[in-house]
């Protein structure tokens, strides 16, 4: 009766479209079915006289219907994550090995107890009145015989006698070979999915020193290969592209924000900057971690990126005479990578990390898409650089290629005004970084859809023996005309020229057949 009263309880806690509809399905006579304490009913109708019989017996049978909640329960217990998976699976093979192999034994049994011929049954040949023994006696000889024939390990002591006995054992071992196919199938996967990660990791390290062998890399860079996979599996669910590659663009955005709003409001670039654009900067950013003594920006390659130390620390380092040389050190929320960005210029420094460090990262492309058209927050952000590589020491704009021609004339106007005056510093830098034009009486700045070319002008013959070490030229945004560019050239030399050569000794005529940090002469 108890299961019964559960069952009504459960069926009444439903609402009644759900109630309907369960009592209109198969399941719910079987469930009522499976539930009826069928030996206490037919006490009650018999006036207290035990059932007899094996009809109650096989009404016993209907129990097994229950078994079906209990395959449910697994599932359950399978998705849900405070439990192993391994563990739950591995419980549920136990449970349905088990169970075959108790009804084979309970099944067999009951064979050789309902067979004419007691001794002519596969127990009675072996145990002579096994029917007048105990009853664990022959459930001992039974689940022997079960596991035994599962296993397929078949000693033959305990054999088939009579036909009904070889009909079944022939169904049972057909049983067997699908039951032992989905038990080793299982186990396997469950032991390969626990070290898929570990074959997968090894796979790859095989596979970088078999490229470094092949390629003769030197040891330090195959060390950092090495050590960059291994952090990204270690790492793996750390990573932010694969733990958020599947949810909503709101649920990836408010995780950002968790996690690294405090960081890059905290940053001299963004400092000031409004709460708009700050919302949109964040998710932008993409996460990644490095290991101890790993490049992650090389002096002198193309700038795409800049990023934000959010956890570790970064040596900033050149390379001079074959040696690297220590610059600075930099942790959090220190930046790195934006002077090579914002100026459009090749890297000027290397960045090593020093230690385990994360990083977030975003591309000039996206950071120009953000700040186009120009306003208020793009002028902070300029001010800010500007503030930044004011208050740089020496040794380290030392390393920015041709600092002193991208901010040559600024740096004149402020030096004229006794550094008191920073506005036309600013301003003739913005025109150097952004295009702008008139709207009423406020300049508005927009990013150009393609970066103008520099170029490097000297005021000499290309032929001249000249140390470009000790005269490494003028860097320029490549005018519109050849008048211009010897305008420009004029002022930079005090000399007037005539004609622009390239390094081989040809003369220019075409401006729009020159190239990003192409050398022009001017004679």
């Amino acid at each position: 009766m108890k299961d019964t009263g559960g069952l009504v309880c459960y069926f009444l806690e439903h609402k009644p479209k759900y109630r309907w509809r369960y009592v209109k399905h198969l399941w719910f006579p079987m469930d009522v079915a499976s539930t009826l304490p069928f030996p206490v009913i037919y006490q009650i109708f018999t006036g207290g006289r035990r059932p007899r019989g094996e009809v109650f017996g096989f009404l016993n049978l209907l129990r097994l219907w229950r078994l079906r909640r209990v395959s449910e329960l697994f599932s359950r217990l399978e998705k849900d994550t405070r439990f192993s998976y391994f563990w739950t699976r591995y419980f549920k093979l136990i449970c349905v090995t088990l169970f075959a192999v108790h009804s084979a034994g309970c099944f067999y049994f009951w064979l050789a107890t309902h067979h004419h011929i007691s001794n002519d049954t596969w127990i009675g040949a072996i145990v002579p009145n096994f029917q007048e023994r105990s009853i664990w006696l022959g459930y001992t000889y039974s689940m022997y015989w079960s596991i035994v024939t599962l296993t397929t390990v078949g000693y033959g002591d305990l054999h088939a006698v009579n036909t009904g006995e070889k009909v079944f054992n022939m169904l049972y071992m057909l049983f067997n070979i699908g039951l032992t196919a989905y038990l080793i199938g299982n186990m396997t996967n469950l032991i390969v999915h626990s070290a898929v990660r570990t074959f997968a990791m090894r796979d790859a390290v095989n596979e970088i020193l078999r490229y470094g062998s092949k390629n003769r890399l030197p040891e330090s860079l195959r060390d950092q290969m090495l050590a960059h996979v291994t952090l990204k599996f270690k790492t793996a669910e750390l990573q932010q592209e694969e733990v958020l590659e599947g949810l909503p663009k709101a649920i990836r955005s408010s995780i950002a924000q968790h996690l690294f709003r405090k960081t890059v409001e905290n940053t001299y670039l963004f400092k000031g900057i409004s709460e708009d654009l700050l919302f949109q900067l964040v998710p932008e950013m993409k996460a990644e971690y490095f290991p101890p003594k790993v490049d992650i920006v090389i002096q002198n390659e193309i700038s795409t990126d800049f990023y934000i130390v959010v956890s570790g620390a970064v040596d900033i380092l050149t390379h001079k005479n074959g040696m690297d040389q220590f610059l600075s050190k930099l942790g959090p929320p220190d930046m790195f990578g934006e002077i090579g960005v914002i100026l459009n210029i090749p890297q000027p420094f290397t960045v090593r990390s020093r230690r385990l460090s994360q990083v977030i990262r975003i591309s000039h492309h996206h950071f120009k898409q953000l700040l186009q058209p120009i306003n208020e927050d793009a002028k902070k952000i300029l001010d800010n650089f500007l503030q930044n590589l004011k208050g740089l020491r020496k040794e380290l704009l030392d390393e920015i290629p041709y600092i002193t021609d991208i901010l040559g004339d600024c740096t004149e106007v402020t030096t004229a005004a006794g550094g008191s005056d920073n506005s036309r510093l600013e301003e003739e830098a913005r025109k150097k970084f952004f295009f702008y034009h008139l709207e009423g009486n406020s300049t508005a700045y927009t990013f150009p859809d393609t970066l103008p070319t520099r170029v490097v002008i000297h005021g000499y013959h290309p032929d001249d023996k000249i140390d470009e070490g000790e005269n490494p030229g003028k860097l320029i945004h490549l005018p519109d005309t050849v008048e211009d560019l010897l305008k420009i050239a004029e002022k930079r030399f005090g000399k007037k020229g005539t004609s622009i050569l390239m390094a081989n000794g040809s003369q220019v005529e075409d401006l729009n057949a020159l190239r990003e940090n192409d050398h022009l002469y001017i004679q």
